[in-house]
């Protein structure tokens, strides 16, 4: 008996460490985004990219109703219905100030530079609302975003489908960057500020189309028995939103989803503000649509170049990481409540937003005898 207790326990340790490893490893050769994959730290608050894959990796491939426990602890921190404290809320806004209150500050950083801009769809251009096929922007931010293009090149980074963020913006002097930037394309009114007039088109995730669809078909039926779960299909990847069920639901949903998802290694699960993200294990981010929407444009490796992008969500974060490292422009958090993020300035509401842009606007038209 004491032998075999041996045995299972050299067995666990060895497989443990294998995950690990292996797991590592993917982080390491950015096949999986750092800043986004599900996890709950331990409670000795461990929260490194190991940790984070680790679970990510046990929630696809184990089993257990603890690790359910954990992903919906995960689901609330992320989610969560009011606001978290932070240990001195005074000293983040001093970290994080409102871009509207350092805007003169900000225009010193992008003198003399080409300012590119880059904006999140859900929550930044448009309110958050429960029905994620309302969310309409309003035509005032409409004409903003149309004026703003007029005067920098512009790109709406999603994790919606490319198609359908299209179809609620309505303007085609943008770029477009959908399902988290796996999906871009360029303007349809031809890229003024692209030197070449050819066509722009990225997909780097092409062959997972045919498994995000069935996915998707397997989470509809999966989850039509859990009220208020919404399933959609953004092309490159999958999302179930939670935000309309009931919290004493969510681990009905979490089994229901992971019923699907332990059966594709190929695929992660991310997590944004209600909604479950289910994508494809690949070197691709919205940090990395940016890095290809700048090469693009010509302005790659250019010290003469001010990229400033603007979003609400966790998928943001790799973005904003991008230009904090680089040190290059900056990333704006669009968040009533603290948090932790790696933006530079914050904004609280998509008002707030449009005040922004339209002050950039005014600016830009000034200098330029508009």
């Amino acid at each position: 008996m004491l032998l075999i207790c041996y045995l299972l326990c050299f067995n666990l340790i060895f497989l443990v460490r294998f995950v690990e490893e292996n797991t590592t490893k993917m982080l390491e050769t950015k096949v999986i985004s750092n800043s986004e994959v599900l996890y709950v730290g331990r409670d000795d608050g461990d929260t490194s990219p190991s940790t984070k894959a680790l679970h990510d990796f046990q929630i696809n491939g184990g089993g257990g109703g603890g690790l359910i426990r954990s992903w919906v602890d995960s689901m609330r921190a992320c989610s969560p219905t009011r606001p978290k404290s932070f240990n001195n809320q005074s000293c983040w806004i001093k970290e994080h100030p409102s871009a509207l209150n350092m805007f003169e500050e900000i225009l010193n950083k992008s003198e003399g530079k080409q300012v590119v801009m880059f904006l999140d769809y859900d929550g930044t251009l448009s309110p958050i609302v429960d029905d994620p096929d309302r969310a309409f922007m309003s035509k005032k931010m409409r004409n903003t975003v149309r004026k703003l293009a007029k005067c920098f090149p512009t790109a709406i980074v999603s994790g919606r489908c490319r198609e359908k963020v299209s179809s609620f913006v309505k303007l085609t002097e943008l770029y477009y960057a959908g399902s988290h930037g796996m999906d871009i394309k360029g303007p349809e009114q031809g890229p003024k500020y692209k030197k070449e007039n050819q066509s722009l088109l990225c997909q780097p995730a092409t062959e997972f189309l045919p498994v995000i669809n069935e996915v998707f078909k397997k989470l509809l039926e999966k989850t039509k028995s859990i009220p208020g779960a919404k399933v959609e299909n953004n092309k490159f990847c999958a999302s179930v939103h939670f935000r309309c069920v009931e919290e004493n639901k969510w681990s009905d949903l979490a089994n229901q989803v992971r019923s699907v998802l332990k059966n594709y290694p190929k695929l992660m699960l991310t997590q944004g503000r209600k909604v479950l993200e289910i994508r494809p294990i690949i070197k691709w981010d919205k940090g990395k649509a940016l890095e290809f929407l700048l090469e693009s444009l010509g302005y790659n490796n250019c010290t003469d170049v001010f990229p400033i992008y603007i979003g609400d969500d966790l998928t943001d974060e790799d973005a904003f990481k991008i230009l904090r490292d680089k040190k290059q422009g900056l990333g704006i958090l669009v968040s009533k409540y603290a948090k932790e993020t790696n933006a530079s300035y914050s904004l609280q509401e998509p008002d707030e937003v449009m005040d922004f842009l339209e002050r950039l606007v005014d600016w830009k038209q000034l200098r330029c005898g508009a």
